[in-house]
């Protein structure tokens, strides 16, 4: 799934395929022309329908599936979340620190949450950073615990916050309750997001390291020269690494 901020023009597709897979999950782009928002429902954001194209590096040796794990079963990852709570992020650019609070997003919160836990958001690419706009990330480097979390959708929760800069909100497609594991990070006041229903959930504390993720892929293929999140999704990391050796990382995530 590809969860995608698409622009008005990809916003239809994005919103199908947005932060979601053919749903691609990606945040709709700010109104300005030619960029998408985060959502899964927008063309930008899902997967091409062709099967994923073979990597062209030697594929990494990855840990097996195992399914009493959360990483492999997302059933096993269903706690509530505290009211409030912090989550680290130990980036390629440095520590980050997001606030937390499940009122404004309960369905959204608690996902991330478990997200965190289960060790979802170790050593993962932000595959999408569009300048100006947003910075997402969520697609996991093992393409078997993608295939677990891919159907793993959560309800829509009420928008209760504004996609303000800083604020942190799951992607999703144009489809109703598409959320699964794609998130962004708003560069820029995209309060225009707000209408289509991209409920945030937390609040960066200093945006001082995700100001300095790398830009230069922009926006991912089709629409760009970026990662095909189709094929991130089936190749995993080794598809990353082969091909856009300059993406930024979180190396770490942890609830503080």
């Amino acid at each position: 799934m590809r969860f995608i901020i698409a622009r008005p023009l990809v916003m239809a597709c994005l919103a199908a395929a947005a932060l979601t897979a053919c749903s691609q999950e990606k945040p709709a782009a700010p109104a300005a022309p030619a960029t998408p928002a985060p959502q899964v429902a927008s063309k930008a954001a899902l997967p091409p329908s062709a099967p994923p194209v073979a990597s062209k590096a030697a594929p990494p040796m990855l840990a097996p599936v195992d399914t009493t794990k959360p990483l492999f079963n997302p059933s096993l990852a269903a706690e509530q979340a505290p009211a409030n709570f912090t989550i680290k992020l130990e980036t390629t650019k440095g520590d980050v620190l997001i606030d937390v609070t499940r009122a404004w997003s309960p369905n959204g919160a608690d996902r991330i949450y478990n997200l965190v836990k289960a060790g979802y958001y170790d050593d993962i690419a932000f595959f999408r950073v569009v300048q100006g706009f947003m910075a997402q990330v969520g697609i996991n480097g093992h393409p078997g615990a993608n295939a677990a979390w891919r159907a793993a959708t959560i309800p829509d929760d009420p928008v209760t916050q504004s996609n303000k800069r800083g604020y942190v909100t799951f992607a999703k497609t144009g489809a109703p309750n598409s959320r699964s594991t794609q998130i962004f990070i708003n560069f820029v006041d995209n309060s225009r997001l707000d209408d289509m229903g991209f409920a945030p959930f937390g609040v960066v504390r200093d945006m001082t390291s995700i100001d300095k993720l790398n830009g230069e892929y922009g926006e991912g293929a089709p629409m760009g020269r970026g990662p095909n999140q189709a094929r991130v999704q089936g190749e995993g990391n080794a598809y990353l690494r082969a091909e856009f050796a300059h993406l930024d990382y979180i190396k770490k995530a942890t609830i503080q």
